[in-house]
């Protein structure tokens, strides 16, 4: 079975197997016969990625850059390790990102914090640090070349901070990380695909998700490609039920807020998230229904549920 989707142009989506299949792409951009990867999953996917390299037919040499949309380990967990294997590749980072590229250690106790220590060992691996000086630090405005041709970063802030997109000058087309939410093959109804957005921990902002998804969307792409997972079209549909949906976590929070125990407000959020999820499943028409589409998202309904919670502790705090 090919480990890379040909979407044309130089476009390919390698599946890292991350987690499970087809839940985490690592993209690949080909320019004159140099490459560049988006994303990288995590460390223990690195033999995956390297055979996907050489199925396509790209030296390890070939590739000039690892482009991360932001520093959440299932994005950037095999950085550290991809750049020992590729001599001649930098990392591009948003600034803010930066220094936990070169040091890790306060990125790796946060997802200790969140997952503890022998999950977060046993879903990532090792967080290797990569020498400063081949780290860019990357932001609104910055362009990166790629053979002949130019990547533009644009800042898209809402699903964290240091979130970036990049814009394949050559097809028009975006890397959106996590920007443009999160969209399962395996919800696909007859070629159709569905969205939603990604709450998880903890610096999720409404306010900027929403100017992000409007920014991208104004772009009028042919195609976005999202971590998770692959190639979206028929963007102004999904951008509109992008804004709807942000407004309904946000709603489903605020109405759980005073809710009173940590854990009881929890999981009432996890209980409005799968509420809401069954709804949205039925209008839509998605693959999965009921429960087989509660078990297949819940890892995605307890993280968004602990994102949204800290959204309300932060939001109290101010």
């Amino acid at each position: 079975m090919a480990l890379a989707i040909d979407y044309g142009q130089g476009i390919f989506a390698i599946d890292s197997g991350f987690t499970r299949p087809k839940l985490a792409a690592v993209f690949c951009v080909v320019r004159d016969g140099r490459a560049a990867l988006i994303d990288t999953a995590a460390t223990l996917n690195l033999p995956t990625l390297l055979a996907a390299l050489a199925e396509l037919g790209i030296a390890q040499a070939e590739v000039d850059w690892v482009l991360l949309t932001h520093i959440h380990l299932d994005h950037a967990g095999a950085a550290g390790a991809l750049m020992r294997v590729l001599p001649n590749a930098r990392l591009a980072v948003h600034k803010r990102g930066a220094r936990h590229m070169a040091d890790p250690s306060r990125l790796v106790a946060g997802t200790i914090a969140v997952y503890g220590a022998a999950e977060t060992r046993e879903k990532y691996g090792e967080i290797l640090p990569i020498a400063a000086e081949r780290i860019v630090e990357v932001g609104e405005g910055s362009i990166l070349t790629l053979g002949s041709h130019a990547i533009h970063v644009l800042d898209t802030p809402g699903h964290a901070p240091h979130h970036v997109c990049y814009v394949d000058e050559m097809s028009g087309h975006i890397f959106a990380g996590d920007a443009f939410g999160l969209s399962y093959r395996e919800l696909d109804r007859d070629g159709r695909a569905f969205v939603l957005p990604e709450t998880s921990p903890p610096q999720f902002d409404p306010v900027a998700m929403h100017a992000s998804v409007a920014r991208l969307a104004a772009m009028n792409p042919e195609a976005i490609y999202a971590t998770h997972f692959g190639q979206l079209r028929d963007i102004p549909r999904l951008a509109a039920d992008l804004h709807r949906l942000i407004d309904r976590f946000v709603a489903a929070a605020l109405a759980v807020a005073d809710a009173g125990e940590a854990n009881s407000r929890q999981e009432a959020l996890c209980a409005a998230l799968a509420a809401l999820f069954d709804e949205e499943a039925r209008q839509q028409g998605w693959a999965l229904q009921g429960e087989a589409m509660r078990q297949f998202l819940a890892m995605d309904i307890e993280v968004d549920a602990q994102g949204l919670d800290a959204w309300l502790d932060q939001r109290n705090s101010h």
